[in-house]
């Protein structure tokens, strides 16, 4: 029977346990996604510890140079140029629109059941001057507020990812300690099962993130070389873009695509086509080819899932959850199939025990 010490020391450590979640809140994206970053990197550390001397807080350092260097840096250039570049994209489509003949074209008329009124209202809003530009500022201060939540959302991912990089500092040089306490306190929770769940949950961590960062690496590599020989603007930021798009299946398509009628705009009709047939042969050909092979087929999401894991990532998360959301769904889906697999077969043996 419970008595009343039991009951207290219990509420003491609920208590406790509740303390510890408020105050680590609002850092739980960062430590989720530098345990991720860990584990995914923890070969490339182990190597470099045992070329340093084994030596921890040395091999940690390097390592967190290596991350500044490959995700702050590049984050770091994508922040500050987006907030110019949005701007000048605005600037640019105003004039587009103010430079369009006052008569709608053909083929808008020819459209079935909107044709007619489109090109009513085409005519309408180019009759007047005072009418363009209420058109044109109806429809600017949405997609302003628009880049300017995508610039404070990549402003804020940079932010996160300093943090990241910090925590992933402690947790290589701890990482082994860690590593062993995890290890007793999941032995003790669930056994032999609980080992294998979270070796599993490593292998599934180390595949997806293999799987997106490979392919995002891989599809700015082709689109850098695309942007650049096709002379689109800024092609560095437009490879940046892609690489942090990448994970979202129409992602690479909206910046080649855009980069693409940018280039049509200006005249380059012949590099626009280009670079439209690049990009859909070339750069987002790289996701059905590279993926598969750098992604384990265990720990393959469906499309849903993946684009449910970028969306509900990013609203929970900020901008690391654009990775973070679907590694915790691919984890979350290997976890489940593998118990109910095992489930499965724990219950077929018993039929053929019985019979």
């Amino acid at each position: 029977m419970i008595n009343t010490n039991q009951i207290a020391r219990i509420a003491l450590i609920a208590l406790l346990i509740v303390g510890c979640v408020f105050v680590l809140h609002p850092f739980l994206a960062a430590l989720l996604f530098a345990a991720v970053i860990c584990v995914f990197t923890w070969p490339l550390y182990h190597r470099m510890w045992l070329a340093l001397g084994k030596r921890d807080a040395l091999a940690a350092v390097t390592m967190t140079l290596f991350l500044l260097l490959s995700l702050i840096l590049p984050m770091a250039y994508l922040a500050v140029n987006l907030a110019d570049s949005a701007s000048l994209l605005l600037d640019e489509a105003r004039e587009i629109v103010q430079q369009l003949p006052p008569h709608a074209p053909q083929w808008l008329e020819n459209l079935p059941v909107v044709g007619k009124q489109l090109a009513e209202s085409w005519q309408r809003a180019f009759a007047s001057h005072d009418e363009l530009m209420r058109l044109t500022s109806q429809y600017a201060d949405p997609l302003r507020k628009a880049m300017l939540r995508a610039v404070q959302l990549v402003m804020g991912g940079f932010l996160q990812l300093v943090l990241v990089v910090f925590i992933a500092f402690f947790f290589y040089r701890d990482g082994t300690r860690l590593a062993k306490g995890i290890m007793a306190m999941v032995n003790r929770l669930g056994g032999a099962l609980g080992e294998e769940m979270l070796q599993l949950s490593c292998m599934t961590v180390k595949g997806v993130m293999l799987g997106i960062f490979g392919t995002a690496l891989a599809q700015s590599t082709v689109a850098l070389f695309g942007f650049w020989l096709a002379g689109a603007p800024m092609p560095l930021l437009l490879a940046l873009a892609t690489f942090f798009l990448s994970v979202v299946p129409v992602g690479p398509p909206l910046i080649w695509g855009g980069a693409a009628l940018w280039l049509f705009k200006q005249g380059d009709q012949g590099w626009a086509i280009f670079l439209g047939f690049y990009g859909l042969l070339a750069i987002s050909s790289v996701d059905n080819i590279i993926k598969p092979i750098l992604i384990s087929h265990s720990s393959h999401l469906p499309m849903l899932l993946v684009v449910l894991g970028v969306l509900g990532g990013a609203l929970a998360f900020g901008f690391i959850g654009i990775f973070l959301g679907p590694t915790l769904l691919a984890v979350g889906l290997t976890l489940v199939s593998h118990w109910v697999a095992l489930q499965n077969k724990r219950a077929d043996e018993a039929v053929i025990a019985s019979s």
